[in-house]
């Protein structure tokens, strides 16, 4: 079960990340349109993670089984909260009046950054498959 510190942290960084991307990608610059994807990208994982954290649903925590992303699927639903809300507070907020591909297209690069910048990945033996040269086996 997440702690709310690691909760709080993980959308700090969400944040941290959507206002890089932000900033690197929005033409042009509006610290409106980078405030809201901040913000909604921030809010998106609290909430799921809040939800999950208040209905004690601990499978979530299970890592998918990709070998290039190793990611858990409460990571996914985090990436998945942080993309909706920035879509939707970039496009009812700043966004308004702006064409639907721009919006989510910044939305995306903010929202998407969510579930492989601040994995929570925990699953060892899935980490050790990743890790290990290709035709070994790893060591336990």
């Amino acid at each position: 079960m997440l702690s709310w510190a690691s909760i709080l942290y993980g959308a700090a960084l969400s944040a941290i990340a959507a206002g890089a991307a932000l900033v690197a990608l929005a033409r042009p610059r509006q610290p409106a349109v980078i405030l809201a994807g901040v913000l909604a990208t921030a809010a998106g994982p609290l909430g799921w993670n809040a939800i999950l954290r208040a209905t004690h649903a601990s499978q979530f925590f299970t890592d998918a089984p990709l070998r290039l992303l190793p990611a858990s699927w409460q990571d996914t639903g985090s990436g998945v909260f942080a993309l909706a809300a920035t879509a939707v507070l970039l496009g009812v907020g700043p966004l308004a009046a702006a064409p639907g591909r721009r919006t989510i297209g910044l939305a995306g690069s903010a929202g998407w950054r969510r579930s492989w910048s601040t994995s929570t990945c925990t699953d060892q033996p899935v980490m050790e498959r990743v890790a290990a040269p290709a035709g070994t086996t790893p060591v336990r």
